[in-house]
């Protein structure tokens, strides 16, 4: 049951990662109105505000998502480690 956690937590930190990634990328390409880009941004737009509110613009750069992926990496190494220990 553990191993499953352990894999399910791997899978789903993954997964957010590469929704980050591709809205990163689409913003450059889509409009904002795209069906697409917003099914994305229902996901990723709520995890991104609390981060933008600390973390200000450097010149026309937001680091929000490499921040965001940095923090999903952690968590997810975390609980991956605490699950790994109740083995």
């Amino acid at each position: 049951m553990i191993i499953f956690l352990i894999n399910l937590i791997n899978f789903l930190s993954q997964a957010l990662i590469i929704v980050v990634i591709v809205s990163v990328v689409l913003s450059y390409f889509m409009q904002p109105y795209h069906p697409v880009r917003r099914a994305l941004d229902t996901i990723v737009e709520p995890l991104l505000a609390p981060i933008r509110r600390v973390v200000p613009l450097v010149g026309m750069i937001d680091f929000s998502p490499l921040i965001l992926i940095i923090l999903i990496e952690i968590v997810s190494f975390l609980l991956r480690n605490l699950l790994y220990a109740l083995r």
